[in-house]
Formats: structure tokens, C-alpha cells, sequence
């Protein structure tokens, strides 16, 4: 019965999206980058993005965690906002329960967006990182949720953290508006 209740959420929900429109401003990137969600593989990540944009969950939400030649990770609706304690960024998630793994055999190339996550396998809930580069040690322990299908570029462009952390100094580059598209 879960499972059909599921089901119907997900096909009532947002998830019917295919994409995301994300604008980003700040001091490193400036632009558009375009994802196409993975709802074959992963409908209940894709399902649950489309839905905090749609909310617009995300608008307003940093980079907060950046390594150069890894990723770039945002998301983080509780603790992630422009103007929040940037200390307490990349703990946080949304107001909605974890979601269950929904692991691949794709691989973590450049451009795949990824759920992020605690050490439990199930515990993904809002926020998600670009891969600047090929990441293959997170094949099958991560959820692949999509790919940058445009602006690459300005992906590149994303102020960089430092250290091992990869936390970003000063101003971190922000989701000034983040958008379901067809």
C-alpha cells in the first residue's frame, strides 16, 4: 500500500518535471546551469528536488562546500541561506523525512549531480554537489539525481573553498533562483 501511495505522490508531484533552472550569482560564477533530473533512475531524488524548487526551497541557498577538481555542494535549506551563519552551513536538510538510496551503475563523471549524504546510505534529504571532474570511488554509493545538460561553464566558475574541508571563505557564490522546466 506504501508503495502505491508512493507512486501516486510521485506522479502528482512536481517529479513530472524533467529539469532544473538554476541563476547563480557571486563573486566567482555568474550565469545559468541547466540539469536534466534523472527520474528513471533516481524518482524519488528527482522527485524531491523538483519539489523544494517548485517550494523555492533553494532560492537564496550558497555554495558552501567547493574542492577544486572534486565538486561544488549547496542545497542546504535549513542552514544554507545567504545571510545565515555559514558555520552551521552543509549540516542542515529541508523540513521533509530522508530519502532511500537510490544507487546506479552510472558513473560519477563530470556534469552528474549527486545526492548528498551522512555515512547512512539512506540519508539524503535537499542537498546535492556538481562533479568538477571524474569521481569514480562515489560509483554506487551515492545517488546520481542528473546532469548539467548547459552551463558547464558557469559550474566551472563556482568560488572555491579551502582546505580538505573545501568550505568556502567570505561571500560563497549563491542560488539566486532555482526553477522547474519541462
Amino acid at each position: 500500500m506504501y508503495k502505491l501511495a508512493l507512486i501516486a505522490a510521485l506522479l502528482a508531484s512536481p517529479a513530472a518535471a524533467t529539469g532544473l533552472r538554476i541563476e547563480v550569482e557571486g563573486e566567482g560564477a555568474n550565469g545559468t546551469i541547466v540539469i536534466d533530473l534523472a527520474e528513471d533512475s533516481a524518482p524519488q531524488h528527482a522527485a524531491r528536488m523538483a519539489e523544494l524548487a517548485a517550494d523555492g526551497a533553494y532560492d537564496g541557498v550558497v555554495f558552501h562546500r567547493v574542492i577544486e577538481g572534486f565538486m561544488a555542494q549547496t542545497g542546504d535549506v535549513q542552514f544554507g541561506k545567504l545571510g545565515s551563519d555559514m558555520r552551521m552551513a552543509g549540516r542542515g536538510g529541508s523540513d521533509k523525512p530522508d530519502l532511500k538510496a537510490e544507487f546506479s551503475d552510472e558513473a560519477f563523471e563530470r556534469g552528474v549531480v549527486g545526492m548528498a549524504r551522512s555515512n547512512d546510505p539512506d540519508s539524503a534529504n535537499s542537498q546535492f554537489f556538481i562533479m568538477f571532474a571524474p569521481g569514480r570511488f562515489l560509483d554506487g554509493q551515492y545517488t546520481i539525481v542528473g546532469h548539467v545538460t548547459d552551463g558547464m561553464d558557469v559550474v566551472d566558475q563556482i568560488k572555491r573553498g579551502k582546505g580538505r574541508s573545501g568550505a568556502v571563505p567570505g561571500r560563497p557564490d549563491v542560488m539566486t533562483k532555482v526553477t522547474v522546466i519541462d
